[in-house]
């Protein structure tokens, strides 16, 4: 079976550039030994400076679970390595269930590109049956103004995933001024949604949760040499909640917190208009000067 850009195009031309995005064609799957292989292609639609945006390579490998018979749960954690440039064109998804306990289960995902399939970035995942226990949250929303009261950004900045996005940044809109001594903080506060609007699920959660710029743009006030070297996202939700989100925005924080001897750290926090706490994240960044 041949997958190309134009055969998944046409098959879902009406969906929304995010669904179009995550959408497979399934190419083996061997029923009761957890394992599935799906074909796709890189949007377009989500293109960065090279590559795709790494938020929706993120998705991509967590729809590859999502949409995996046998799968239990919703998905509680995913660490996501990314390991070589991802081209544009076909890639091939490997999804093998690794481990099933009584409520949860561990998967590994691989996304392989080219003639000799070479492996360009992978996953862990784990997906579970959340329990009505004890709960709490210790951190704490930011304050900001509603989502309506801050107005959108209408910066032109020529990357085509940035276009797929709903910015209305609080504090921290990113500073390109060539002065470091004008951005003393990392920090960045911001509503973010889809564009166009589009009800917030698992995969465009952790699509959100890499929007944020890279902190070394604040610190040094200028573009460098960047890459996600790895990710992992955390959700602290249900559907339920995701749906009572439905199209609005999301409260996102990011923060650098060390950088040093070429990779840094930055962690986030996103958060619903109505006060919980969604998704945290943290990933690492290789950077060069």
């Amino acid at each position: 079976m041949t997958t190309t850009p134009e055969t998944l195009a046409a098959s879902s031309a009406d969906l929304h550039p995010f669904d179009q995005a995550v959408a497979f064609e399934r190419a083996l799957s061997l029923e009761g030994r957890g394992l599935t292989e799906r074909v796709g292609v890189t949007s377009a639609a989500y293109a960065n400076m090279v590559g795709p945006f790494g938020g929706i390579t993120a998705a991509q490998l967590l729809s590859g679970v999502l949409k995996a018979e046998e799968r239990r749960g919703v998905p509680v954690s995913i660490t996501v390595n990314f390991l070589a440039p991802i081209e544009d064109g076909e890639f091939r998804l490997v999804v093998t269930r690794t481990r099933e306990n009584k409520s949860s289960q561990h998967w590994m995902v691989e996304l392989r590109q080219g003639a000799e399939q070479q492996l360009r970035a992978n996953a862990t995942v784990i997906t579970a049956v959340r329990r009505d226990v004890w709960k709490s949250t210790e951190i704490v929303m930011p304050t900001a103004p509603a989502p309506q009261e801050v107005p959108r950004v209408t910066r032109n900045v020529p990357l085509r995933w940035v276009e797929r996005y709903d910015f209305r940044f609080v504090e921290g809109t990113v500073p390109f001024t060539g002065d470091p001594a004008d951005s003393p903080s990392s920090r960045s506060l911001a509503w973010v949604r889809d564009e166009p609007p589009r009800p917030v699920d698992y995969a465009s959660l952790l699509a959100l949760s890499d929007s944020f710029f890279p902190r070394i743009f604040f610190r040094r006030a200028q573009r460098v040499p960047i890459g996600t070297v790895t990710m992992t996202t955390n959700f602290h939700c249900r559907e339920e909640d995701l749906a009572a989100v439905g199209t609005g925005h999301v409260l996102a924080l990011a923060q650098g917190q060390v950088f040093f001897g070429g990779f840094f750290e930055q962690t986030a926090q996103m958060w619903s208009e109505g006060g919980q706490c969604l998704a945290t994240s943290h990933q690492l960044v290789y950077y060069r000067e």
